[in-house]
């Protein structure tokens, strides 16, 4: 279809992305944060405490130690959480005045090789790409897409990550005011509602506690995984996801600078506004001016009316937690000679705070060949909200025993 001739009004009234500072870094290797310490248990039991994924293998030192791990290992959604940036550092590269961001999904490949206490994770990040599209959200918006290599200690690969970061103008998305206007009141839950949540909710936690593994030959194609709910969504459990991201801790990471790379992006300001962007210097001395919370870009995930400066209307949820909630579902009902091997998510809405989080998940293919070399089910799964909006869409390739 040919585009229409802009009227003189509508030219003026086009609002433009400033991405100058971006084109040329396109394809190129990127800086960021490293932790200084390996993972403790304490880590992955905070963690799995975030992310309400009650697995005893990875909290219970009891039942680990009986299982054929011999002791604690992390979950696979762990990668993310010992990284800096949770994993958004490579797709948010360049300056863009007045925009902020928000996670648009998450691709993993995973390697098989547990994450343990001890282990410490190393990155290696680029960014990938990116393009600008119109939307009703806040018009002129970038979708941009980065990628991180996680290594262990001993240069083992352990997961490589694809993610996709969502720029835009938050003054424009503020005008547009969408979700102000989709959004009703927060909800308030009845006590029989919250009963089935609960049963949902444990239910879930009884499908596969003893670490069962499905076995490859017993699967069909239209089985249907447990429901899972998480929720209701609440400052406090926003509060206790984002400190689960252990680069969040005063003084637990280092600036790291890829070699040969002029101009290289590391730490440099994105172009967020007042009280959205951190103060590296101050920092020293008061290091609430780069935790996130207190001042930086996670303040409206926690704190509604600074959430409606960047157009989010009320207090909402962490993309790469959403992600995390894919991978700990599906590694459940995998069980314990199970894994997911690749898993891909697209986040389609937050989840808002007063709200609760519904997975549903169904065998769609069975592969008996692979480039994994051996034989993978194909799941599909389906995040939505009380109302049955879809939050997440994620296709997954879990490897099982035959």
């Amino acid at each position: 279809m040919a585009r229409q001739p802009s009227s003189a009004a509508d030219e003026e009234s086009r609002v433009e992305m400033d991405v100058s500072d971006v084109d040329h870094r396109v394809g190129k290797p990127i800086g960021g944060g490293q932790l200084w310490d390996p993972c403790s248990s304490s880590d992955i039991r905070r963690w799995v405490m975030a992310m309400d994924y009650p697995n005893p293998l990875h909290w219970d030192e009891r039942f680990a130690r009986d299982s054929a791990f011999g002791g604690l290992i992390a979950p696979q959604s762990i990668a993310v959480a010992l990284d800096y940036g949770h994993g958004a550092a490579p797709a948010c590269v360049g300056h863009i005045p007045r925009s902020h961001l928000i996670f648009g999904g998450e691709e993993w490949w995973f390697y098989g090789c547990p994450v343990r206490p001890g282990d410490q994770l190393f990155q290696q990040r680029r960014f990938h790409d990116y393009k600008v599209v119109e939307t009703k959200f806040a018009g002129p918006t970038m979708f941009s897409r980065g990628d991180t290599v996680h290594k262990n200690q001993h240069g083992v690969l352990v997961a490589r990550e694809r993610s996709t970061a969502i720029r835009y103008l938050y003054e424009e998305a503020t005008k547009r005011g969408m979700f102000e206007s989709q959004l009703g009141e927060i909800k308030r839950w009845t006590q029989s509602e919250l009963e089935e949540v609960d049963r949902i909710r444990r239910d879930w936690l009884e499908s596969n506690r003893a670490g069962i593994s499905p076995h490859f030959d017993e699967v069909k194609v239209g089985d249907t995984l447990p429901r899972r709910v998480i929720g209701p969504h609440s400052i406090a459990t926003f509060t206790t996801e984002y400190r689960a991201f252990v680069f969040n801790t005063w003084g637990s990471f280092y600036w790291v600078t890829p070699e040969g790379v002029d101009d290289p992006w590391v730490y440099q300001d994105p172009g967020f506004g007042k009280d959205f962007a951190f103060d590296e210097e101050d920092a020293f001395i008061d290091p609430r001016k780069r935790d996130g919370l207190y001042l930086g870009p996670s303040r409206g995930h926690i704190d509604a009316d600074r959430a409606s400066e960047v157009g989010m209307a009320r207090a909402y949820g962490y993309g790469a937690t959403m992600g995390a909630w894919c991978t700990d579902y599906l590694a459940y009902w995998a069980g314990h000679n199970g894994m997911v091997r690749h898993s891909k998510a697209d986040f389609r809405g937050p989840a808002f705070e007063g709200d609760v989080t519904y997975f549903a998940g169904e065998v769609i293919d069975k592969q008996s060949e692979s480039a994994w070399g051996m034989p993978l089910v194909q799941v599909r799964v389906h995040l939505t909200n009380q109302n049955g909006e879809e939050l997440v869409k994620c296709t997954a390739e879990i490897e099982l025993p035959f």
